[in-house]
């Protein structure tokens, strides 16, 4: 039988990461899901090996500059794979897209509307027809010239440069002004200037403040430091810039993540008077559609934009045809959830599971087959009422003659497979085998499997009492987005679920509004609730001394950020190694074995153990160091070892296999044992940020919180912590949460499992739908209430779970 004859993607001896030779064949043509705790294997043996080769192969096909880097790259670790047609990936990404990018780019949906408001919009008397591109606020030919396209213009205040006019310049009034040598250059130049830096802000005449804060001149002067013991410093030109203009040209020019952060913390988005926040020039802005202009169809939700398309009709045929385009991209929009979202709802609003649909939505236009979709948890973030749309596109993609491809953990999607390949048993090198490969039927004989237990265990689910509450926030008259005139109560000292369907509201009046109000009490101010927070009033906030908020950001955007530095872990490691015998001989200090800085890293890749590789057209990559292979540290450093082991070789241990090598050092015994409880024992202490799930760093947010003492009341604030956790994983992940509880503090958790819900002690359900539609309490009680609840969408689904319906 030859290769393409054969149905099956054949793997033979996978040892990607910790896949241990795996053999597994798979047939095409099928809605394949792989399975298993996190940390076995399986996006190792998904992504990392049949993805891989596919991706190795089309390089191959390209360039010779492109295949000169294939191999700086790397292949998988794999002796062959046959049957393997192309493949196109759809994982959830972990950078974030840009400010420009919308759901509208995204989908390309917004070239469509574009196209329909130049060649059949209805144009003022006179009026010359505009190209497409004069719609679109990202080229110049659209762009409104005062914002640039943004619709914003940022603004600032002394109240926001100055927040503690107490203070005098020299004891740093100026908040906005940068630390460090530049700060206090800027505060000398200032009393070279002839100003009082000594004296209270407040206390300062009004026009020398305005002068100070937010004069565009920019006078040089000279300066004659104060000489300090030890130090010649000798009188230098210095050159004046304003608090405005510095936070203006930080924010717009720094290419420091961390320093526009800080910079627009002094900042204030208003809409631009230009254009109103459509950002758009007038001419784009005269024309019209069924009496709008493209910026407010824009701003409709989709289902509402199809509404409005299919009332309008065909008033001729090239109407017709434009708006049946747009109705074909917006169907399998709103067929996967996502009715709810905008065309100018912006990408970094969006959560990756939300970015995977849109590009699924977009591949179900594309007309591509005999290819293999890669999918990385399509379910993620959806709600159970969402999943069947889910399964209906997945299975168009395989009629369509693709193979589907999908990592995923949503029992449903498990079992609506044609084919399941389940990895274990367990994490890490514990895992690494193909247990099961074959019709998801056969997992119920595989005793060793993690998944089997919850895929056709049917045994009632124990009855639990809730906590008792020890007190309640309670929220009035929230209105922020969608959710309108709500009146909101979350109990304290016990666990609570917020739930409903996608764009519901969840995020909003937890995420924003109650943190909000809390963040505002616990910084020491009155709460500004109706201004800025969206809520009347809120009661009960003195009850809490803590709010955490465990988010799915990155830990980190590079290869340099990893789980042992963002711990803190790391500093303890440096530590005993500056300690050893050969350190002290060679006068190595902890900072020697830092990566970070100069003396003991790698200078070839700056101690990141990667070089970026730029690929031509293609999105850059990152590739091992030639020099150091990896290791981040110059031979001199890796000389030194702690029981055996270099620095390097530390960070290459996984959690798990740390809690042995370091232990009888008690700070790194908390941190590894709160890594362990949240189910983290799989994960290598130098695994790159880059290189973890949104549910990976929010577990190492949490166990870092854990490992800290506890100090009074604390309100933890959870986004759908168990996206990306198997079931054996949610129930750890549980166990921490609802031992929080136990010791008096409180937790709210957005989120779609079922099971977690069905466990918690109270539940706040919002809908009915997303949108317009959604926005009002549907349901609040026990879980065992709202599974009654008569109108909510989560209300089968929970009592499902709960085994009651």
């Amino acid at each position: 039988m030859t290769t393409t004859d054969d149905p099956y993607v054949r793997v033979r001896g996978a040892r990607e990461n910790n896949l241990r030779d795996v053999d597994v064949d798979i047939p095409r043509d099928t809605l394949t899901v792989f399975t298993g705790v996190s940390g076995s294997g399986k996006s190792s043996l998904a992504f990392g090996t049949v993805y891989a080769e596919a991706q190795r192969r089309y390089f191959e096909s390209v360039a010779p500059y492109a295949r000169r880097l294939i191999h700086q790259v790397g292949a998988p670790d794999v002796d062959e794979i046959t049957g393997l047609p192309p493949a196109v990936s759809l994982e959830q990404r972990r950078s974030a897209p840009g400010s420009r990018s919308s759901v509208g780019t995204v989908t390309t949906l917004s070239n469509s509307l574009r196209m329909l408001f130049s060649r059949a919009g209805d144009y003022p008397p006179g009026a010359e027809r505009l190209d497409s591109d004069a719609f679109s606020p990202n080229t110049a030919a659209g762009a409104c010239p005062t914002c640039h396209g943004l619709g914003l213009v940022h603004r600032t205040s002394e109240e926001l440069l100055v927040p503690d006019p107490s203070l005098s310049v020299r004891e740093g009034a100026i908040a906005a002004w940068p630390g460090a040598w530049q700060g206090k250059n800027l505060r000398d130049v200032l009393d070279a200037l002839g100003y009082d830096v000594d004296r209270p802000w407040r206390e300062l005449d009004p026009a020398d403040r305005e002068w100070i804060l937010f004069t565009d001149e920019q006078p040089v002067v000279t300066v004659h430091p104060v000489r300090e013991a030890g130090r010649i410093q000798r009188p230098y030109q210095g050159t004046y810039m304003s608090a405005r203009r510095y936070v203006m040209h930080t924010f717009a020019d720094s290419r420091s993540r961390a320093l526009r952060a800080k910079a627009e913390s002094f900042l204030t988005g208003e809409p631009c008077p230009a254009c109103g926040g459509s950002r758009l020039r007038p001419e784009a802005l005269a024309v019209t559609f069924a009496g709008r202009t493209v910026a407010e169809l824009g701003a409709l939700p989709l289902d509402s934009l199809a509404g409005l398309l299919l009332a309008e009709g065909g008033a001729n045929e090239t109407v017709r045809v434009l708006t049946a385009e747009l109705l074909a991209g917006i169907e399998p929009v709103t067929e996967l959830g996502l009715g709810y979202l905008s065309l100018d709802r912006t990408a970094p609003t969006l959560s990756s599971g939300e970015l995977q649909r849109l590009r699924l939505a977009t591949q179900l236009r594309s007309g591509l087959f005999g290819v293999v979709y890669m999918l990385d948890e399509p379910s993620a973030g959806l709600h159970p009422a969402d999943t069947r749309s889910l399964l209906s596109v997945l299975g168009r993609l395989r009629e369509a003659g693709n193979s589907v491809f999908v990592v995923e953990h949503q029992l449903d999607v498990v079992r609506q497979a044609d084919w399941l390949v389940d990895v274990g048993p367990l994490a890490g090198e514990h895992g690494g085998r193909v247990l099961h490969s074959g019709p998801p039927a056969g997992l119920a004989s595989v005793t060793g499997s993690a998944t089997r237990r919850f895929l056709f265990d049917e045994a009632p689910v124990p009855e639990r009492t809730p906590r008792a509450p020890s007190g309640w926030i309670r929220l009035r008259g929230v209105d922020r987005h969608n959710v309108r005139g709500v009146d909101a109560d979350f109990p304290l000292g016990v666990l609570t679920a917020v739930t409903g369907v996608s764009g519901s509201g969840k995020s909003t009046l937890v995420g924003q509004v109650l943190a909000g109000v809390l963040t505002d009490r616990l910084q020491g101010g009155a709460p500004r609730v109706r201004e800025a927070r969206g809520c009347a009033s809120a009661e009960g906030l003195e009850a809490v001394d803590r709010l955490v908020q465990v988010d799915q950001r990155p830990i980190g955007r590079t290869p340099r950020s990893n789980l042992a530095t963002y711990t803190g872990l790391f500093d303890v490691v440096r530590k005993l190694f500056a300690a050893t015998d050969t350190a002290r001989e060679r006068g190595y200090r902890a900072g020697r074995f830092s990566f970070n800085v100069a003396g003991g890293r790698c200078e070839t890749c700056q101690g990141e153990g990667f070089v970026s590789v730029e690929l031509l057209f293609l999105p850059s990559t990152y590739a091992p160091c030639p020099d150091c292979h990896g290791a981040r540290y110059n031979p001199e450093t890796l000389d030194v070892t702690l029981k055996g082991l270099t620095i390097a070789g530390v960070l290459d241990l996984t959690v798990e296999a740390a809690a042995g090598f370091l232990a009888g050092t008690p700070a790194a015994e908390r941190a590894l044992r709160t890594l362990l409880d949240v189910g983290l024992g799989y994960l290598r202490l130098g695994q790159p940020a880059t290189e973890l799930s949104g549910g990976e760093a929010q577990r190492i947010k949490l166990a870092t919180e854990l490992q800290r003492s506890r100090r009074g009341h604390t309100l933890y604030l959870l986004d759908e912590p168990t996206t990306g956790l198997h079931p054996a994983d949610v129930e750890v992940l549980m166990r921490q949460l609802h031992g929080l509880a136990d010791a008096g503090d409180t937790v709210v958790v957005v989120e779609h499992d079922m099971a977690v819900v069905a466990g918690a002690d109270h539940v706040i359900d919002l809908g009915p739908g997303g949108g317009d539609r959604g926005g009002r309490i549907v349901a609040a009680g026990a879980p065992r209430r709202v599974a009654e609840a008569a109108g909510s969408r989560t209300a089968p689904y929970l009592a499902k779970a709960l085994r009651t319906g």
